[in-house]
């Protein structure tokens, strides 16, 4: 089986979020499984050339787009394994500081520079002659591929065996434009219908993704049931609802390899559940890294994240006051809106010997955190699936959720009488269910025995990628099933 991977971003090349981890990992996975595996990614800024000896292919593809054409050329690098990954090149679409937009917004030629990679993956797929028999898209930025497969290239036989599965990541992001950019597109007006991609008056990259895609995967079984739900549907719950009987809920794994407490070269110490001595020394230069005092009996909670809404910051609002009066300390560390980053700024000023915040996204930072924090706190909104909960698990860094999503899925309320569980879940969206949760969780730090108790049990946890990798198989070849039927 060949699968050509197409995402806006894989680790270790460019992140924003937790896609980029999952187009670094699962391929390595689907390797190891005997599948033939290729990525595909723009070529951005912060993928530097010589760190990861990338190399020109001599490639130059026309790309269609907007009744003409432009050009783009093609690197070549690999993750581990000898995975090949190919760079769509084009400097005028991804010469940029970021891969999206800034803090003041999305860039305003998002739909060109993504109908173009769309249209160059499959240019791409060609030039390389890589006939894939998957072509497994992830989310909004690469929505269209389904759809072009399925009108523009319909009678183009390399893509006659070719089947599309699309993942969502999250459903809030959906790739919505102005109806004047329908001529990027390539795509006749019959489709901007209720019926095909039109929305509200809009585009949307994502709705024509799952309209045409043969199967559509979204991170976690919870979050496949709650995106066909008004609440948590973003405007799209009638569409998933009618695709229902091919969508299918699959939660993400994590890459063992890069997050060990044993193994990680991040770290100061390195850790096991045999000899977990090593994270009190991690916690001590964790709290010196974030100038707060070197206690190491005070619980030390964390927050990697997006700066969204989505993620609860408005409950850390509405409760910091209350956290702060409790015997904790708590630290900070991401990238997103402007309010969000004024907000945490604002609690690191007035709660100086008690939090701390840095802004931006530091891979080095963010293992250090997660093998010296003792709680991870995770308040969202709605999360599709969640990674840091994972990380966490396997650091024995307990997690605080709210139960939604994948979260929900994977952390398992602790009970200290079976000592079963392996972290804390509280369910309602407010500020006062999050300080019961934390609350719960600072209790059981007390009690050191029962704490070490859960610790174990979280890093005995196994959310590695081998068994998520067999699920994808499972539904390709669904997809491939589907394709033949035609």
């Amino acid at each position: 089986m060949r699968v050509l991977m197409v995402a806006p971003e894989a680790v270790p090349f460019a992140k924003t979020g937790g896609l980029a981890d999952v187009a670094g990992a699962l391929p390595k996975a689907l390797k190891n499984m005997g599948v033939d595996v290729a990525l595909v990614m723009p070529k951005y800024r912060d993928v530097d050339e010589e760190r990861f000896s990338l190399r020109e292919t001599g490639i130059t593809i026309k790309v269609p787009i907007a009744g003409g054409s432009k050009k783009a050329t093609v690197l070549k690098g690999k993750i581990e394994g000898n995975i090949p990954v190919y760079f769509i090149r084009n400097d005028k679409y991804y010469d940029r500081k970021e891969l999206y937009g800034t803090a003041h917004g999305d860039y305003p030629d998002n739909a060109e520079r993504f109908v173009f990679f769309s249209r160059a993956v499959l240019e791409l797929s060609k030039a390389i002659d890589f006939k894939a028999d998957i072509i497994h898209c992830n989310d909004w930025q690469t929505a269209l591929i389904p759809v072009y497969i399925k009108t523009l290239y319909r009678d183009d036989p390399f893509f006659s065996e070719t089947a599309t599965v699309l993942t969502v990541h999250n459903l809030g992001y959906q790739g919505l434009f102005w109806h004047f950019d329908m001529h990027l597109t390539g795509l006749g007006w019959d489709l901007f219908t209720p019926e095909g991609i039109e929305f509200f008056g809009k585009i949307n990259f994502l709705k024509g993704g799952l309209i045409f895609s043969d199967i559509i995967t979204t991170v976690s079984k919870g979050y496949s049931r709650e995106i066909q739900t008004e609440e948590l549907g973003h405007g799209l719950e009638g569409v998933l609802a009618q695709r229902k009987n091919v969508l299918y809920g699959i939660v993400n794994g994590i890459d063992y390899d890069e997050w060990d407490p044993a193994t990680d070269t991040y770290i100061t110490a390195n850790y096991s559940p045999e000899d977990i001595k090593g994270k009190a020394i991690c916690k001590s230069e964790l709290q010196r890294l974030y100038s707060l005092p070197v206690k190491k009996d005070i619980p030390l909670i964390a927050m990697i994240s997006r700066l969204a809404g989505q993620k609860g910051f408005d409950l850390i609002e509405g409760a910091i006051d209350e956290l702060m009066a409790m015997d904790l300390q708590m630290i900070f560390l991401g990238t997103g809106d402007r309010k969000y980053q004024e907000l945490l700024e604002e609690i690191g000023s007035k709660y100086p010997k008690k939090a701390g915040v840095k802004i931006g996204y530091d891979v080095a930072l963010a293992h250090k955190i997660e093998a010296g924090a003792d709680i991870f706190l995770m308040p969202s909104r709605y999360e599709p699936c969640g990674l840091n909960q994972l990380y966490s698990l396997k650091y024995g860094t307990i997690p605080v959720v709210r139960a939604t999503g994948g979260l929900d899925d994977t952390i398992k309320n602790f009970n200290p009488k079976t000592g079963n569980g392996n972290g804390f879940k509280f369910m309602d969206y407010s500020s006062d269910a999050l300080l019961k949760g934390v609350s719960k969780a600072i209790e059981l730090y007390k009690d050191k025995r029962r704490w070490k108790k859960i610790m174990q049990s979280a890093m005995a946890c196994d959310f590695s990628w081998e068994h998520s990798a067999k699920e994808y198989v499972k539904i390709y070849n669904k997809a491939l099933t589907k394709v033949g039927s035609n």
